[in-house]
C-alpha cells in the first residue's frame, strides 16, 4: 500500500511568497493615483477640475483624499456655483446645489467663535463673506465690529471701525475678485440718505469718505440686490434703477432697468452671469410672466431681452391664486440657469437653454439667498 505523503514545504513557502508579490504589487498599484501617469501631469489635470468635482474623486482610492484637497490644486481649481447661503426658518444655513451630501461649508462659521460671542452674516461675493461681529451678546446694536472671512479655508481678517454718523440705517456692501484675491474693498452708506459713500480698501488698510455722485432722490434696496462686476458695485434701487460706483469712488453712474417695472417692485433683482450684467422682472399682477435681460453695451446702458417665459407654467399651474406671487432669486454664474421660489411649497431650477425645470427645495428654505461660490485663494496673507 502506497504511503500517503504530505507535500514538499517549500510549494507552501513558495505560493505564500508569490501571494505577498502579488498583494505588494496592487497595493503600489493603489498607491498611484492614476497608474504610471507622472504626478506633474496628473496635478496639473486636477487643478483645471471644478472643485465639487475633486469632492467626488476622493473617493478614487485611498491616495486621493489627500491629493484632491492639496492646497496647490484647490488654488487653480476653477469654481462655480455650489450652492446657497441663505436665511431660513432656523437661521443661516447652506444649501448643496446638488442637494446631496453634507454642506461646503460650515454655514454658522463656527472658527469666528474663537474671538467673537456672537455674528449676524452679511453680504457675500466672491466666496467671501461680510459679518458683524459682536464681542459681546451685551454690546449694543451699533457695536459691532465688520470681518471679512472666507468659509472654505477658515481665514478671516477684522476691519478697523467705521466712523460713520448714522449706523442704524448703514449697510455694508462687499466688492471681492477671486482672480485678484489679493485685493477687496467694502462700502458702507445709508439706505436712504445717500449723500456721500464710505470705502474701505485692503490695498491701504483704512476707510476713506467720498461724496456721493449719485441722484439724491433714490434709495437702496439692501445687499440681496446687488452685484460686484469689473470693479464696479451695482446696487437696486426702490425706483427701480442701478446705481454703479467703483473702488475709488470716482465713476459713478445710473442704469435704468428695463421694461415697465413698478417702483418698488419686489420681484425685480439683477445678477451677474458669464461676465455680463442681467436683470429680470416677473409680473404677478397680470399674466405672471418672467422677463430676463442682459445689458449688451456697458457704455450705452443697452440691454437686450434674453428670455420669457410664463411662471405658471414652470410650477405646473393652471392659475394664479389671490396674494400668490413668485420671485426669481439668482442666475448661475456660469449658465443660462435660473432659480425661483413660489414663496410657499417649492423652490426651482429652469435651465433656459432646454427648458428643464427641476424642483430644488420647500420655499421656507430659501428666504433671503445669497449664491456661494468657494474660493481657495490667498486672499490676505496678514489674516488671522
Amino acid at each position: 500500500m502506497a504511503q500517503l505523503r504530505s507535500p514538499p514545504l517549500f510549494c507552501t513557502t513558495e505560493i505564500s511568497s508569490e501571494r505577498r508579490k502579488k498583494q505588494k504589487q496592487e497595493d503600489e498599484q493603489e498607491q498611484q493615483p492614476l497608474g504610471s501617469l507622472p504626478e506633474g501631469p496628473l496635478i496639473e489635470i486636477l487643478s483645471r477640475v471644478p472643485y465639487m468635482s475633486l469632492c467626488r474623486f476622493k473617493c478614487v482610492s485611498k491616495p486621493w483624499p489627500a491629493l484632491c484637497s492639496a492646497p496647490d490644486i484647490r488654488k487653480k481649481s476653477p469654481q462655480t456655483l455650489s450652492g446657497f447661503i441663505h436665511f431660513g426658518i432656523n437661521g443661516v444655513q447652506f444649501r448643496n446645489l446638488s442637494g446631496k451630501g453634507p454642506p461646503m461649508v460650515n454655514p454658522y462659521l463656527p472658527f469666528l467663535f474663537k474671538s467673537y460671542e456672537f455674528f449676524i452674516p452679511g453680504h457675500c461675493c466672491g466666496g467671501l463673506v461680510l459679518c458683524r461681529c459682536w464681542k459681546s451678546r451685551h454690546s449694543g446694536n451699533n457695536e459691532y465690529n465688520l470681518v471679512v472671512c472666507n468659509p472654505a479655508t477658515e481665514e478671516w481678517i477684522e476691519l478697523p471701525p467705521c466712523t460713520i454718523e448714522w449706523p442704524d440705517l448703514v449697510e455694508e456692501y462687499l466688492g471681492f475678485d477671486p482672480d485678484v484675491p489679493s485685493r477687496f474693498v467694502v462700502f458702507a452708506l445709508h439706505l436712504w440718505e445717500l449723500t456721500e459713500v464710505m470705502i474701505y480698501s485692503s490695498d491701504t488698510g483704512r476707510w476713506t469718505t467720498v461724496q456721493s455722485g449719485w441722484i439724491q432722490d433714490t434709495s437702496l434696496v439692501g445687499f440681496f440686490d446687488c452685484v460686484f462686476l469689473n470693479g464696479t458695485m451695482h446696487l437696486m434701487t426702490a425706483e427701480p434703477s442701478i446705481v454703479t460706483v467703483d473702488t475709488k469712488g470716482e465713476v459713478w453712474r445710473q442704469i435704468d432697468i428695463p421694461g415697465n417695472v413698478p417702483e418698488n417692485h419686489a420681484c425685480s433683482s439683477i445678477g451677474q452671469s458669464q461676465g455680463r450684467l442681467y436683470a429680470w422682472y416677473i409680473d404677478n399682477i397680470n399674466v405672471c410672466q418672467l422677463s430676463v435681460w442682459a445689458l449688451d453695451d456697458y457704455a450705452s446702458a443697452k440691454w437686450i431681452l434674453k428670455h420669457t417665459v410664463n411662471i405658471l407654467e414652470l410650477f405646473g399651474r393652471h392659475s394664479r391664486e389671490e396674494g400668490e406671487s413668485y420671485t426669481m432669486f439668482a442666475i448661475h454664474p456660469d449658465r443660462n440657469l435660473i432659480f425661483l421660489s413660489d414663496g410657499k411649497e417649492k423652490t426651482i431650477s429652469y435651465d433656459m437653454d432646454n427648458r428643464e425645470v427641476h424642483v430644488i427645495g420647500t420655499s421656507d428654505e430659501f428666504l433671503e439667498v445669497q449664491p456661494y461660490i468657494p474660493c481657495f485663494a490667498e486672499w490676505r496673507s496678514d489674516a488671522h
